[in-house]
């Protein structure tokens, strides 16, 4: 991360990470303390802010792919900043609604599915293809980082100056961003030229066209929504049947995180020993039994070991797996389709996501909370067979071939410059 502009990239990314991870569970927290809310409107609230969001950008999406990137993210932000922004002085006015709690919800949602696409394809305008990799790893680390230190961070800030406190400070954390956004100095390729087959629907065609990417996008779906529907079901599981408190289900939470930041770390170590296909291939396979600990768990201290053993594990897998994956989307997918990819492949997982959500929560009332992990688990083993092991190799050994002439590049330039060294 020696270029100023991909440093100051992920700078305004780790800030906006920060502030949201300060703030993942004030939302809700709002919705009950304030509001009053009943527990099937907290659980609806997230659903229908993702499914609004999606909803938002179906029509409105692949506009981003053809204009400029960076006032795209900076209006993303400050979208961001003003929904989060408007609950506490909402709230000081005893204005505050549950309608407004589920715009705030869509609008940041929908902001966030767009700043990730036009980050995405400005960061592979402005990175080398042999230092994608390990930029996205640092992106990724960036990630985990907010996610194992905010949420118990922000139950601090929670617990001592209020939810409605705590957004406002998430709020002022995308301001930073737009911020650290306007402060990069570099000029920002033009975009692509508007053609024929305008709409959001060339970048579900790309996907679906595409041998490698098509498998692993049902893989995602496939993955990523069971273990979305584990979120609720395991708060219960923890504070109602291992009857545990609310500081340990924090613990169970923050800490598996920190296997994330291995994991970031480790890809590009893995993947120069390696290559691109086989670490792929094997993080996706290994990310994908763990979720079938769950329902094993005892009550007590053991159960919440057995969790956190298996939230370490599935979260070191998948932090090698996203960058690496990341990266391999950013080659295989022409600049033209880029943004529109992003947004397409977020728009899905904001729809599929909180509908395992809502199967999940029927089938705890139907069955019981072990059960409904269960079949949570066995879901996401079944995403294993999704994987893309023979159309993969192809444009994994040109991606790896990519990395050699870096690395080639690189060691050929240390020789001859001994004192670059130092």
């Amino acid at each position: 991360m020696r270029d100023p502009d991909r440093r100051s990239l992920l700078l305004e990314y780790a800030v906006s990470a920060a502030g949201s991870g300060l703030g993942s569970g004030a939302l809700p927290i709002v919705a009950v303390l304030v509001l009053h809310a009943s527990a099937f409107e907290v659980s609806m609230l997230s659903g229908l802010a993702s499914l609004t969001a999606a909803a938002v950008l179906l029509p409105l999406g692949a506009g981003i792919e053809h204009r400029r990137k960076r006032p795209a993210m900076i209006a993303a932000d400050l979208a961001r900043c003003a929904a989060l922004a408007s609950v506490p002085a909402a709230a000081a006015l005893h204005l505050l609604t549950y309608p407004q709690l589920v715009a705030v919800g869509a609008i940041s949602t929908t902001a966030s599915i767009v700043f990730a696409a036009a980050s995405g394809a400005h960061l592979k305008a402005i990175t080398d293809p042999a230092d994608r990799l390990r930029t996205n790893s640092w992106f990724e680390t960036a990630d985990w980082m907010s996610g194992t230190a905010g949420p118990p961070v922000g139950g601090l800030l929670i617990g001592g100056i209020g939810a409605t406190a705590t957004m406002a400070i998430d709020a002022a954390s995308y301001l930073g961003s737009a911020v650290g956004v306007r402060r990069i100095h570099a000029s920002e390729p033009p975009p692509p030229e508007r053609s024929a087959s305008s709409g959001i629907r060339p970048g579900w065609r790309h996907i679906m066209t595409h041998p490698g990417l098509r498998p692993l996008f049902f893989n995602a779906m496939l993955f990523g929504g069971p273990v979305v529907m584990t979120f609720p079901l395991l708060a219960v599981l923890i504070l109602d049947e291992l009857h545990l408190s609310a500081s340990a289900y924090g613990l169970a939470l923050g800490v598996p995180c920190l296997g994330g930041i291995a994991g970031s770390r480790l890809a590009p170590v893995l993947v120069h020993r390696f290559g691109q296909r086989r670490v792929l291939l094997a993080a996706g396979v290994a990310r994908a039994p763990w979720l079938l600990l769950y329902p094993l768990a005892p009550h007590g201290l053991t159960g919440l070991m057995i969790i956190m053993v298996a939230d370490t594990a599935i979260l070191t897998c998948v932090g090698v797996f996203n960058p690496v994956f990341a990266t391999y989307r950013m080659e295989v997918t022409a600049d033209a389709y880029m943004t529109r990819v992003r947004t397409a492949w977020g728009i899905s997982s904001q729809t599929v996501q909180p509908l395992f959500v809502l199967a999940g929560g029927g089938l705890a009332a139907l069955t019981s909370v072990r059960t409904a992990l269960l079949i949570a688990g066995l879901a996401c083993l079944a995403s294993v067979a999704l994987l893309p092991y023979r159309t993969l190799s192809r444009d994994a050994a040109a991606a790896d071939a990519i990395h050699q002439q870096g690395r080639q590049a690189r060691h050929g330039h240390r020789r001859s410059a001994p004192w670059a060294r130092s």
